[in-house]
């Protein structure tokens, strides 16, 4: 088989392609054919090691594919299935991958293989914040940074459909554009904010009536959390959930105090995706959502496997507007 594998902690330089033996299933282990690896920025986490794990690495939490082999405890699963998955151990970068049995989940034919790959992690993301971080209602405002991003275009359908008004940020007007689509009532861009910690909370407070958002889902980290804390009202819920522009350095809990007895929270989808049951509940419903056009996967780049490196710098030079994947 032949698989991206990081050498070392480090840039994109670290990442290349190898022979690797074919592996072979385990108890609780599956054999499955990548069609379909989602990039994500936790892949560059991995591959920098902020989190921690063993080089050399190979990369990628998720996918989708058919199965090739289980293993001899394996009945959730047979020989021919579609199945997507997100999470567990790293090794979606590759033509073949071991993955753990529960991790897996059924594909209906109504959705297709690209689809199912870009709409795991990111579309569970988006669905555990909306509906169980902090629960989207009808009538709230809400603010999603990097609207145009994948989790934020997901987001943004998914509290529109729930009856909130969403403000989003982005950084051009093509975004813009692809934000309002989405159902983003009104968009911010943060471009062409001189001081974005002061300016963004007064841009919010101006179109909420001077009350600040109920919700601040922040997936950008360092470079937004001040004016996400500020765009807050009273007793709000900032949910940060990722770190593109880099980690938030320690919080003293009085800030949230002094910001009106506000809420944070560093959520996890894994947490709200355990049990299997809920995954299956949260992955049956976002396939539901997207077999009836309900919620619209965007698909913005496809790279051979053999160009990771190039996935990486597109994703992270924040050249994306929807899901990277990478094609074996």
């Amino acid at each position: 088989m032949r698989a991206i594998r990081a050498q070392r902690p480090g840039g994109t330089e670290v990442l290349r392609l190898e022979d690797l033996d074919d592996p072979h299933p385990g108890p609780g282990e599956v054999l499955v054919a990548v069609e379909a690896a989602g990039v994500n920025f936790i892949d560059v986490y991995h591959r920098e090691g902020i989190y921690p794990g063993q080089f050399p690495r190979v990369l990628g939490v998720e996918g989708a594919g058919r199965v090739l082999e289980t293993g001899p405890d394996v009945d959730l699963h047979a020989v021919g299935d579609r199945v997507a998955w997100a999470g567990g151990s790293t090794g979606s970068y590759a033509t073949r991958t071991l993955v753990a049995a529960s991790q897996l989940v059924p594909v209906p034919e109504a959705v297709g293989t690209d689809v199912a790959a870009a709409v795991m992690l990111q579309g569970l993301t988006a669905h555990a914040l909306a509906t169980g971080v902090f629960p989207v209602e009808a009538g709230q405002d809400v603010l999603v940074h990097a609207g145009a991003g994948g989790v934020g275009l997901l987001l943004t359908q998914i509290a529109a459909a729930r009856g909130a008004r969403v403000l989003t940020t982005v950084s051009s007007e093509a975004k813009a554009r692809l934000s309002r689509a989405a159902g983003a009532s009104e968009v911010i861009r943060y471009d062409e904010l001189g001081d974005l910690t002061r300016e963004l909370p007064e841009r919010v407070r101006s179109l909420t009536g001077g009350a600040g958002v109920h919700t601040v889902f922040d997936g950008v980290g360092r470079a937004t959390f001040d004016a996400s804390l500020a765009a807050l009202r009273r007793r709000g819920g900032l949910a940060l959930f990722g770190a593109a522009s880099g980690q938030v350095p320690p919080v003293d809990p009085q800030r949230l105090n002094r910001a009106g007895s506000v809420f944070l929270t560093r959520p996890s989808v894994w947490d709200y995706v355990t049990p299997r049951e809920a995954l299956l509940e949260r992955t049956s419903a976002l396939f539901e959502l997207v077999a009836r056009g309900a919620l619209e996967v965007r698909v913005c780049a496809r790279f051979p496997l053999a160009e990771a490196a190039e996935a990486h710098l597109a994703l992270e030079g924040r050249a994306t507007t929807g899901k990277v994947l990478l094609v074996p």
